[in-house]
């Protein structure tokens, strides 16, 4: 069945339907949701049973392009400031040093064993050598896997912070795959312009949104999702426009913003949230329909030799040389080599060579597809067995347990004071966004001429407020104190 305008909203709605319902199913059985989602698009397809001709890799890419902007962001804005900063050093080891040698470990390996030019083996590595951030939020999050000592924020953040290293690579080998007569030094000023120019413009990006959203006026609490969407694709292709990497800036752009005092934040989180399961569910969808399973089965062999090769000896080695110089348990070690799944990512990176036109694009497609397929399914179904194995996980009861409704009930608050705000306080006629507020301490109530008021943070102070704030101690009263009280 062809495409059409007419039947295009219908087929994708039941597509999308199915893919809910047997993702609801799926862990009763141990199988990762995304994998489902695989198979769907993979049974809708042309060599499946709902006979579904999708052969465009550029839509596909495109779909793919959008999803991850929406994945990444949806994970930046999820990722707690707190807890990744005592691992920010491990966690950038991993998602670029750790993303080289596991793509050339990869590449030579591929060299030796397959009729691929050098180029054309690294080009393979590379496009496998980030873990995936869609993979990795979902099983892990679905799951509620409890981990020791720091050890989900480092694979979070690897995950997430990955991707731009590896997309840099696949260009990069790409473009020496296409034009023979470069040296492989030649694609070290674009390496390096792509990560400083995106890492740069994230930050500023970051800034910029946060000073539109909590200046602009909408009205309307609904428009302020669709705000954040506008600025994060801004953030990705102004980034890109200036020869940036888009991916890196709007991961960097959305940490900032999640650990940031936003109007209408939890509104934010909750659509972002719903969005990025959304686009898995596309982005997984989409590369199910485009590849041919037909197709894939003669590299089944070769494919599953460099699968296996890529889990038990090139990501082990990419983990274990990029934190050769930080303290770290061997098991830690290991089980951060165990979660390096691939999923959709490489797949959509696998499109480059093919709209490139490369000779071996669709070889090298049909690999990365296999080899993606069974990362999700060996690795993604044992990360919990492999937990209790090394001992990393925490016991089920020890598992925190996250109220999403509201921030209030993530700290306990155990110190409360009433501060009046007086004429010359640098509070008044300032919302409550704009205050600064610690991180430890919130405003409980508002009393203002008799009247209790439920503060928001587009709640503007006024003079002669009585603010009643709660804290986890009295340190934090008195950094509160000291932000109202100044004189303005």
């Amino acid at each position: 069945m062809n495409l059409t305008i007419e039947n295009i909203v219908l087929v994708g709605s039941i597509l999308l339907l199915i893919s809910i319902l047997v993702g609801k199913t799926s862990y009763k059985f141990g199988v990762p949701t995304l994998l489902l989602f695989l198979a769907v698009g993979m049974l809708a397809g042309s060599d499946g049973i709902g006979g579904i001709r999708f052969d465009n890799p550029q839509i596909a890419q495109f779909i793919g392009i959008v999803s991850l902007n929406f994945i990444l962001f949806s994970g930046g804005l999820d990722t707690n400031w707190t807890t990744v900063k005592p691992i920010l050093r491990e966690g950038l080891a991993l998602s670029t040093f750790g993303v080289l040698f596991t793509a050339v470990s990869l590449g030579v390996f591929v060299y030796y064993i397959t009729d691929f030019t050098i180029y054309e083996s690294l080009l393979l590595g590379s496009i496998v050598s980030s873990t995936d951030a869609a993979a990795v939020f979902s099983i892990l999050r679905s799951k509620s896997l409890a981990l020791k000592t720091n050890l989900r924020p480092t694979l979070e953040l690897e995950s997430g912070s990955n991707d731009p290293m590896a997309y840099v690579l696949t260009i990069a080998f790409l473009s020496l795959v296409i034009n023979q007569d470069q040296g492989l030094f030649s694609i070290i000023p674009m390496l390096l312009t792509q990560m400083i120019v995106g890492g740069i413009a994230g930050f500023i990006f970051g800034k910029l949104s946060k000073l539109t959203i909590n200046k602009i006026e909408l009205g309307f609490e609904g428009l302020y999702p669709v705000l954040v969407i506008a600025l994060m694709f801004i953030t990705f292709s102004a980034t890109e426009f200036i020869g940036g990497n888009g991916f890196l800036a709007i991961y960097i752009c959305a940490v900032y913003l999640g650990n940031q005092n936003l109007i209408h934040k939890q509104t934010i989180l909750k659509m972002f949230d719903g969005l990025a399961w959304l686009m898995q569910i596309i982005l997984f969808l989409t590369l199910g329909l485009l590849v041919f399973p037909s197709e894939v089965v003669p590299f089944i062999g070769i494919g599953l030799l460099i699968s296996l090769f890529l889990i038990f000896v090139a990501r082990p080695v990419g983990v274990f040389i990029s934190l050769a110089f930080f303290k770290m348990k061997l098991r830690r070690r290991f089980y951060i080599s165990w979660v390096g799944l691939r999923g959709a990512v490489p797949i959509v990176f696998a499109t480059y060579p093919l709209l490139a036109g490369i000779d071996k694009a669709h070889i090298i497609f049909n690999i990365v597809f296999f080899i993606s397929l069974t990362s999700v399914l060996i690795q993604g179904t044992t990360l919990s067995l492999v937990a209790k194995w090394l001992n990393v996980g925490l016991p089920e009861d020890a598992t925190p347990k996250k109220n999403m409704a509201g921030m209030i009930s993530e700290i306990p608050k155990t110190a409360l004071k009433e501060i009046e705000i007086t004429p010359g306080c640098n509070a008044v006629d300032k919302k409550i966004v704009q205050l600064g507020f610690p991180e430890n301490a919130i405003i409980a109530m508002i009393k203002r001429n008799d009247k209790f008021l439920t503060p928001k943070g587009t709640t503007v102070i006024q003079k002669g407020d009585t603010l009643v704030v709660l804290s986890e101690d009295e340190a934090g009263l008195d950094e509160v104190v000291r932000c109202l009280n100044d004189p303005s």
